[in-house]
């Protein structure tokens, strides 16, 4: 039976994983649960689970749990902030790690865990765009293995050979074609993207996902930040990595080979499915997700994106050009513009223009240290919330 801490266990992805878990509690236990501020969730997960350590945000909501727990007499030793996360990320309990939570907050705890040499199921794309090469190096360091959990991710992956990590040219791969949806605003023109609402860019056609990363797919900066970490996930080139809008989102990547081969993998729009492939990998399980109907869905579209209307995607192509520090300067101005268009303070057309100023503000560093990068997304971050003041 193989020990499980779920970093982010409240979010759509850690409840998704819980479902799966729930389905195999002879393979499967829950050693730990990290939440944001959401007490009532993770009382409620502990009940279920009866994790050894629960973690919260901060010491408010730390203590709430432990007072609910007390009352239900649950002896689940409760911790918070980002001690606490990197704690149970490398745990000797815990053989997997599941690294969901949100935004560069998920790094350092992801970090423990490849420190402390874990199977790391990753959701958490921002921790590899922030420090991608420093992360690798860490996992080639000590023995960690690394899974992505990204339905697009998971999808190359399961399309890629076993010795990929020889080389993608070695393997006789040519070329890795990241499906996209085009999210809720596909075929909007520009003066309908500059009326748009927080409540109708979290209304994604096929995918429940939480706020930040339905906002991230309307803009398809989601979509770019992707494209990051496949370079560092599939050790390639962005040359060799293509986005394609594909709607119906049945086909959740592909591979193209030297030989014209295409190989595709095909599946329900539910993260379930990726979350038990890396889960069992090399193994399969039940994830609890019914069978592709391809008679109901009866035809794939496929259509390049739009960069002009769409510009993030142009933007992280060109942080990941420019390499260094400018990943982590794009990640940190897009989770700001992200966060206050969300409270009603940035119209929707300005998160890009907000990315982009700020990319282009700071000179471009080598990524040396894991200091430098912090620094770097702290200093970031200061000037991004300046131009959104500015703005208004």
């Amino acid at each position: 039976m193989k020990g499980l801490t779920i970093l982010g266990s409240t979010g759509s992805i850690g409840v998704s994983t819980l479902d799966v878990v729930a389905r195999h509690p002879d393979r499967y236990r829950v050693v730990a649960l990290t939440a944001n501020h959401d007490v009532e969730g993770m009382l409620q997960q502990c009940q279920a689970f009866r994790p050894q350590v629960a973690v919260m945000a901060d010491e408010a909501s730390a203590e709430a749990l432990a007072g609910r727990l007390r009352d239900e007499s649950l002896n689940t030793e409760v911790l918070s902030g980002v001690v606490g996360l990197e704690r149970v990320a490398s745990m000797p309990e815990a053989d997997y790690v599941m690294a969901a939570i949100v935004g560069a907050a998920g790094l350092l705890p992801a970090l423990a865990a490849v420190r402390a040499g874990k199977r790391l199921l990753l959701a958490n794309k921002e921790a590899l765009v922030v420090s991608g090469h420093l992360f690798m190096e860490e996992a080639r360091q000590h023995g960690a293995e690394i899974l992505p959990i990204d339905s697009e991710h998971n999808a190359v992956f399961q399309c890629m050979p076993a010795d990929f990590e020889r080389g993608l040219a070695r393997v006789g791969v040519k070329k890795i074609l990241l499906t996209a949806s085009g999210g809720p605003f596909r075929r909007s023109s520009l003066d309908e993207l500059r009326a748009v609402t927080p409540e109708q860019a979290c209304a994604h056609p096929n995918w429940e996902m939480g706020r930040k990363i339905s906002v991230d797919s309307a803009t398809m900066m989601n979509k770019g930040l992707e494209v990051i970490e496949a370079c560092w996930l599939f050790r390639t080139s962005p040359e060799q990595v293509e986005v394609v809008l594909h709607p119906q989102s049945v086909i959740h990547s592909m591979v193209e080979y030297n030989d014209g081969s295409v190989l595709a993998q095909l599946g329900n729009p539910d993260m379930r499915i990726p979350i038990a492939h890396a889960l069992a990998w090399p193994e399969r399980i039940e994830s609890g997700v019914g069978s592709l109907d391809l008679f109901a869905v009866a035809r794939l579209d496929f259509e390049a994106p739009d960069t002009e209307r769409f510009p993030c995607l142009r933007l992280a192509y060109q942080a990941i050009d420019a390499g260094g520090t400018a990943p982590a300067v794009l990640n940190a101005a897009n989770e700001v513009a992200v966060a206050r268009f969300l409270e009603g303070n940035l119209d929707f057309l300005g998160i890009p223009q907000v990315v982009e100023q700020t990319l282009n503000a700071f000179a471009v560093e080598p990524a040396e240290t894991l200091e430098l990068l912090l620094e770097q997304d702290h200093r970031a971050r200061e000037y991004a919330e300046q131009v959104v003041r500015e703005r208004v």
